[in-house]
């Protein structure tokens, strides 16, 4: 693939950060100590929010501007859009909420520390008046240490949950990114088709403006007729008002893609001149893209992930109906908490061993069971949906780009065709053989093959895009 769709460091970075590993690693990226950096702040839960401003590169601020001096690359405009659109945010913060649920489910298993402080006032009053009242000030303190041992698999079965759903969450993300990339370079490209047929139109309105001077000097020489020059005039027109209107549909193309870059729809954007034509393109097999989106597109990941999350939550709440063994351990100093102050200054020391059963809750068990194996159904469901959805989707942009790699050639053999129409009746209408009409015709011709060109190869460059987009990979190959 060209230069210009090499991804750049924020784009690569924020890519790589939405499939790390150990969950979802769709390319090996190139420092292994980064790995190994990426996998310690997902195993450490309270490390993933900060996944990203770790990054010098993801924490540098948006560019206000493309580049000045240079043409705005494909891969820029990627750039800047992620950098700036709120779905990868929003995308990114529900990352970073799976991840607490993921550092929560992991908080179960250590023990439960609470330390207790009161400052109690007591005053005992002797009805009988033999003795007088006694006050008494002083300060409660308590520690309480409880650890669950064992509980039947319902912590790691939560765990499990919290894991798979921060597992979809990152494939979500990445599908998201997915989306957004491809909506780039749908604007990116009707913006270079936009500009090029411009150029084009720009281009027809000089031949047709020479075309002009030639028959009014022509007729100067009475070699032609009245007509022919405003044959000629007539096709100079139509030839303006062609660039007119190409002229508007490239500023509101240009727009379009700032807008989508998330700039103001007035920001200068400076596009390539000219789209590169592959060498010898191919459009691999379907077989082969088909087996691509089922093993790694990120929408298929997630709702796997989802799946597994649902099937693991029915084991939790099956796990969450069975007994429970705790430890215990509890200090007092100066009395117990809630029951006024001790004798004189008194240290209790209380050890358990707590083993709690479930007996009998109003069969509010079996409800929440059969509630989570229906959302496990669902899951499946929803599985199988977006499988289908997304072989439906490559299947559509495998032939789009079949197509358009068809009509990419049909297109180069009509411009040289064109082309040389118009060499024969320029030299014909310079001999004096053949009209003005034939030559106009020949000119029309191609402008229109100049167009075609430019939407083929425009058609031919986004369509091989969306087919990697529609696999899932987009991003990910070089």
């Amino acid at each position: 693939m060209s230069a210009e769709f090499r991804w750049s460091g924020r784009l690569r970075a924020g890519l790589y950060a939405s499939v790390v590993w150990p969950v979802v690693s769709l390319a090996a990226p190139a420092d292994p100590a980064a790995t190994s950096d990426m996998a310690v702040r997902l195993e450490n839960p309270l490390a993933v929010p900060l996944l990203f401003e770790a990054d010098p590169r993801l924490a540098a601020p948006c560019a206000d501007t493309p580049g000045s001096g240079q043409p705005l690359s494909l891969a820029e405009a990627m750039d800047m859009a992620l950098c700036r659109n709120p779905q990868a945010r929003a995308a990114w913060a529900a990352v970073k909420v799976q991840a607490g649920g993921l550092g929560e489910a992991r908080a179960a298993y250590w023990p439960r520390l609470n330390v207790g402080v009161n400052r109690l006032f007591s005053r005992t009053v002797y009805t009988d008046g033999e003795l007088p009242d006694e006050d008494r000030v002083g300060t409660n303190r308590s520690v309480n240490l409880t650890w669950r041992l064992y509980d039947f698999g319902a912590r790691e079965a939560n765990l499990g949950v919290a894991n798979r759903l921060l597992a979809a969450a990152i494939a979500s993300r990445d599908a998201t990114l997915q989306k957004l990339m491809s909506a780039v370079v749908d604007s990116y490209f009707d913006a270079v088709t936009a500009q090029a047929v411009h150029r084009a139109r720009a281009e027809a309105v000089r031949m047709a403006r020479a075309t002009l001077e030639a028959t009014e000097r022509r007729e100067t020489l009475g070699v032609a007729a009245g007509i022919d020059v405003l044959q000629a005039r007539a096709a100079l027109a139509r030839a303006q008002l062609a660039a007119q209107r190409a002229r508007g549909e490239q500023a509101k193309s240009a727009s379009v893609l700032a807008f989508v870059m998330g700039l103001p729809g007035t920001a200068p954007v400076q596009l390539p001149d000219d789209l590169e034509a592959p060498d010898a393109p191919v459009v691999q097999d379907l077989v082969h893209w088909l087996a691509e989106a089922r093993a790694r597109h990120p929408g298929i990941r997630a709702a796997q992930a989802q799946r597994e999350a649902a099937q693991a939550k029915v084991t939790a709440t099956r796990a969450e109906g069975w007994p429970t063994l705790e430890v215990s351990r509890s200090d007092q100093v100066y009395g117990v908490p809630g029951q006024g102050l001790g004798g004189a200054r008194s240290r209790v020391t209380t050890y358990g061993l707590a083993l709690s059963i479930p007996l009998f809750e109003g069969f509010a068990r079996v409800y929440k069971v059969s509630g989570v194996q229906a959302q496990a159904e669902q899951s499946a469901a929803n599985l199988q949906n977006v499988v289908l959805q997304v072989s439906m989707d490559v299947v559509k942009a495998h032939a789009d780009a079949a197509s358009a790699l068809d009509n990419l050639q049909a297109s180069a053999t009509l411009v040289d065709a064109a082309q040389a129409a118009v060499g024969s009746a320029t030299r014909r209408y310079d001999k004096g053989v053949s009209d003005i009409l034939e030559l106009l015709s020949t000119q029309n011709t191609l402008a229109d093959a100049h167009q075609e060109r430019i939407r083929c190869l425009a058609d031919w460059h986004a369509a091989r895009l969306k087919l990697v987009a529609a696999a899932g990979v987009l991003g990910t190959l070089d």
